[in-house]
């Protein structure tokens, strides 16, 4: 209760019967003095006026002219709420997209897949005693530690672990692990992947089996070589087995369950692909976009699957090639007009569950790749966007807000590009204007 403006602290000095015998008056707290807040997002204006083409191209046109880009530029803008396009600049021809890839897969994951579904990891008896299988079933975030240092909410190997004790027989020891990956197949890293980009700090072999996201420690950059070994390894030392036996294998037919886990829903992998551009997770995605359109679970298999689903969601995908989820080959082909369709279609509800992309993109000098991107001059929060980012590859697709209130999707691709600082200041300096823009 209060007392005399102070706060009174009571419960620990007098008996039941005498509730004031203990009651303290403290004197009023000298609360600090807070400033104006400032929002990282900003908001739309409904009444706000769409801009004027010709405005808006007379503004970044020039800025499309940066050295920093290079000379094979593509671009486009488009209002969303009335889906026009406001600029063109090469738009319809096919480039190598880099990271920004990944905003196909998102679409394809969410438009075939129930956002709130989840991906299993299992444990099943092996076919001899004190032998166990752990099955993977395509999720990459299942975490050593408790909770993910890099997933939140992510399935622990922990919890795994209890259950296999409890299910298997009282002092039952375990002395061998068996590591099935087999939903996945087809080659470990894709047609366009550099030699040394897997086992890298961005990407891994793709195996239906991993922990921590490939790395080879619980919040590290560095990715493992043998994903599926250590996702082994790491459930034998949870079951208090570090001297088990760990090789690959497949589980037997008919084998009895002792326990599973799952992944966050696919909506939030979606969101933690786009923010952290995770090549891993995105692969992952991919593959079970082709899972559940009965298709091979490999790289050709996803890349198919994810095609085949944006088109049947309403997206032109005649000029888009894929060789795999994430982007990182330099096989994969998209027109920059397919990456603002994807975008303003997210934006707009024209592609049904697709939210996810937008709650994804990382928030220009706050959140994900854009972290530490973005003009100091730009209104806090107006610009999200996927990064892209390969050897003379630099690109950016997202939504900008105007200065009016107005909502544009973008997308920026320079596939012919200098140094990553030069070209990712110049596309920066590009969706800067576009969010200074009223443009009207």
């Amino acid at each position: 209760m209060l007392v005399g403006g102070g706060i009174a602290l009571t419960g620990g000095f007098g008996g039941d019967d005498d509730a004031t015998a203990g009651t303290v008056s403290v004197p009023d707290a000298d609360l600090p003095e807070l400033g104006e807040v400032t929002p990282v997002l900003a908001s739309l204006d409904s009444a706000a006026p769409a801009p004027d083409p010709d405005v808006l191209a007379a503004r970044i046109g020039p800025l499309l002219q940066d050295p920093g880009l290079g000379s094979g530029v593509s671009a486009e803008v488009v209002d969303v709420a009335s889906g026009d396009v406001l600029l063109d600049l090469d738009a319809a021809d096919p480039a190598i997209p880099a990271s920004t890839a990944k905003l196909l897969t998102a679409v394809a994951a969410l438009t075939t897949l129930d956002p709130a579904q989840t991906i299993p990891t299992t444990v099943v008896a092996g076919s001899t005693p004190g032998e166990v299988v752990l099955v993977g079933g395509g999720d990459p975030t299942l975490s050593r530690t408790s909770p993910s240092q890099t997933y939140p909410g992510a399935p622990t190997v922990a919890d795994l672990a209890s259950q296999v004790v409890v299910a298997l027989p009282a002092g039952t020891p375990v002395s061998r692990v068996v590591v099935d990956s087999s939903l996945f197949t087809g080659p470990l890293t894709a047609q366009g992947w550099g030699p040394s980009d897997a086992p890298s700090s961005y990407a891994a072999p793709v195996t239906a089996t991993a922990v921590d996201g490939a790395r080879v420690s619980p919040g590290s950059l560095a990715r493992s070589g043998q994903p599926g070994i250590d996702a082994g390894v790491a459930l034998a030392d949870a079951l208090g087995a570090p001297g088990a036996t760990v090789v690959p294998g497949e589980a037997p037919a008919g084998a009895r369950t002792l326990a599973t886990v799952q992944s966050a829903p696919i909506a939030r992998l979606v969101e933690q692909t786009l923010s952290m551009s995770d090549n891993v997770l995105a692969e992952a995605l991919a593959r079970q976009v082709a899972l559940a359109r009965d298709l091979p679970a490999s790289f050709e298999g996803a890349a198919e699957a994810v095609v085949e689903a944006l088109g049947e969601a309403g997206i032109d995908v005649g000029r888009v090639a894929l060789a795999d989820g994430s982007g990182l080959s330099r096989l994969d082909q998209v027109p920059a007009d397919v990456l603002t369709d994807l975008v303003a279609g997210a934006a707009d509800g024209s592609l049904p569950h697709a939210s996810a992309v937008l709650s994804g993109l990382p928030v220009a000098g706050y959140t994900g790749t854009l972290f530490d991107r973005g003009d100091a001059n730009t209104a806090p929060g107006v610009v999200r966007a996927k990064t892209g980012t390969l050897l003379g590859v630099h690109a950016l697709a997202g939504t900008a807000v105007t200065a009016d209130g107005r909502l544009l999707a973008f997308a920026l691709v320079a596939d012919d590009s200098g140094s990553e600082a030069g070209a990712e200041a110049a596309l920066d300096a590009v969706a800067a204007a576009l969010a200074g823009c009223g443009c009207s």
